[in-house]
């Protein structure tokens, strides 16, 4: 299948819904503290996104059932808020994708509560590296394999595993497009990138094993051997020149 490219006019409009994407986060994210219930955060999320005249592009998408996904320590992704409260030293990761004029914004980042295990922040500061070392990637000509391997490279010599059941995807007029974007791949294969394309890269590393498994609620993805993961994610133009991160945030969340 074709890997869709966006016109400037269609780039634009990806402009806006990534703005409102990293807009929510940024304030979904300074609601994390202790004491919080995730579905209080999920329905603060959804709030904000109304606000923005926007709505989910995850809720009752595939049957999914939350706004946004937010995922604890062990959670990898696609969690789903409830009754759980945050607790201080705590991971959690906030996955937020939003729909604006019928275009899509998609951006995620793995925030600390409180001060958390040094070997916990290192692994989250490796996985956010290996964003920018992918977007770096990101350019006209390219091989999709070399950013992939690159990401898979960077973690492995790092001491971490790639997931490599879940994958980074286009976006744009829906939530996941072609191409797919694993998190691992051989150099100088795959598609060749061109402008227009618009990415969602999205590492997610786990401390332990690159195993997971599903709960029973059917979409929380966890850890196979129960130690913590990591996930970042932002949505990436690939243009004439530079990359292009749509969902670029000033404050950073992670660190």
């Amino acid at each position: 299948m074709a890997i869709p490219i966006k016109s400037p006019q269609d780039t634009e409009k990806m402009r806006i819904a990534c703005r409102v994407a990293s807009h929510v986060l940024e304030r979904t994210g300074s609601l994390i503290q202790p004491g919080i219930t995730t579905g209080e955060v999920d329905r603060a999320a959804a709030s904000f996104m109304r606000e923005a005249d926007a709505r989910s592009a995850f809720l009752n998408y595939r049957g999914f059932p939350g706004n946004i996904c937010i995922s604890v320590n062990e959670e990898v992704v696609h969690g789903i808020g409830g009754s759980r409260r945050i607790q201080y030293g705590d991971i959690v990761k906030l996955d937020i994708g939003v729909v604006v004029n019928g275009w899509v914004g998609d951006t995620a980042t793995t925030i600390p509560v409180g001060v958390i295990d040094p070997h916990v922040q290192r692994l989250l500061t490796v996985t956010e590296d290996a964003l920018a070392l992918a977007i770096t990637f990101a350019t006209e000509g390219r091989r999709l394999g070399d950013m992939c391997s690159a990401i898979e490279d960077e973690i492995v010599a790092n001491g971490y595993s790639v997931v490599r059941e879940f994958v980074g995807h286009g976006v744009g007029r829906k939530l996941h497009e072609e191409p797919q974007v694993p998190n691992y791949g051989r150099k100088g294969t795959g598609p060749r990138l061109k402008a227009g394309m618009v990415l969602a890269i999205e590492p997610m590393v786990n401390m332990g094993v690159g195993g997971v498994k599903i709960l029973s609620d059917g979409w929380t993805v966890v850890t196979a051997d129960g130690k913590p993961s990591a996930h970042f994610e932002h949505s990436v133009l690939i243009t004439k020149g530079p990359p292009e991160i749509l969902t670029w945030r000033e404050k950073t969340l992670s660190r």
